[in-house]
């Protein structure tokens, strides 16, 4: 391998103009460690947050951004077992995926299965996982009962539909009129949300509530949500992109969770990577059931557009236009 390779780095907080392409050194992986040729790297909305500075578990400027990847392993550090050099793997990085190599530990990978592309495996790390771990952990569905979608056509919006609608749930996707096909598709029931109160909308149809509500906007959305659950129903909120400042971020958590019990629900905050840097082992389960989903045809991951590796500009400038349904993949051949 040559001495150095190619990454897209986050100079500091600001617009796409912040990514920069450089030239890094490689490094032979440390006992424990794998390093990783990627060949595909999902962009998402954690990559906005990372952009404008606000993210809780991004390293210092500068950093090489990049979620999560799938790629094939090159080196093997002393006392790894189980893997071998060209193997397919993926990862949950946070970081350091917008790049030719990666070197993490061992722990951090999961093998990539025959009949899952290195796209469709980048494309799922995150958003399904999430949206798996809502519903099966967190929310723990049955079928029978219903829930609502915001950001229904979006990376995590669009997984949920799907795994909600595998999992014998009834869903209400809140999309913009334009989306709408979308949400269908994926077999929920569309809402437009510029057409009222969501809490409105849903009892329409659903007089009594929902059973489960997966906010992913935040913000003044949190009361609306709340009020289309029933009595005893859950609200599980993630993402959060359309909260700005502390106060207001440290409203909507009180509506969620005070609010939520005071009006007779329950309310819950879900983060992926809180969940991983406490515990790798729920991801190292769950994961897997995605790949195999993936490679039964028993799910579509929807991939909006791919890009070069090196026109991550290009695809993060796309993602903030607040246009993309699904999910959105680098790609480094």
């Amino acid at each position: 391998m040559a001495a150095t390779y190619r990454a897209i780095m986050l100079t500091k907080a600001g617009g796409p103009e912040s990514l920069q392409a450089v030239e890094l050194p490689v490094e032979a992986p440390a006992q424990g460690q794998l390093r990783v040729r990627i060949r595909a790297a999902g962009v998402g909305s954690t990559d906005l947050i990372m952009l404008a500075g606000q993210y809780l578990y991004a390293p210092p400027f500068p950093f090489v951004p990049g979620y999560e990847i799938a790629g094939v392993v090159d080196a093997i550090g002393d006392g790894v077992s189980g893997f071998e050099i060209g193997q397919r793997v993926a990862a949950l990085t946070v970081h350091g995926g917008f790049g030719e190599v990666l070197v993490r530990a061992a722990a951090d990978f999961v093998p990539i299965p025959d009949g899952v592309s290195d796209v469709d495996a980048a494309a799922v790390i995150l958003n399904y996982v999430t949206a798996w771990q809502m519903i099966h952990r967190v929310a723990r569905v049955s079928a029978g009962q219903t829930a609502l979608v915001t950001g229904a056509a979006g990376g995590v919006g669009s997984a949920l539909l799907q795994l909600l609608r595998l999992a014998g749930v009834k869903a209400y996707g809140a999309a913009s009129a334009g989306k709408h096909g979308t949400v269908s598709a994926l077999g929920a029931i569309p809402l437009d949300y510029r057409a009222g109160p969501l809490d409105r909308l849903v009892r329409a149809l659903e007089p009594a509530g929902v059973d489960h509500v997966f906010d992913a906007v935040g913000g003044a959305s949190i009361g609306p949500c709340i009020g289309a659950a029933r009595r005893g129903g859950n609200v599980v909120g993630f993402g959060f992109m359309a909260v700005s400042g502390k106060l207001a971020t440290a409203r909507m958590f009180a509506n969620l969770f005070v609010g939520a019990r005071l009006r007779g629900r329950r309310g819950t905050f879900y983060g992926i990577t809180a969940l991983y840097r406490k515990n790798r082992k729920p991801f190292h389960e769950d994961l897997p059931k995605i790949f195999e989903l993936v490679a039964t045809r028993r799910i579509d991951p929807l991939v909006s557009a791919t890009f070069a590796l090196f026109e991550a500009r290009r695809a993060i400038e796309l993602l903030a236009t607040g246009t993309v349904q699904g999910k959105l993949v680098l790609t480094n051949a």
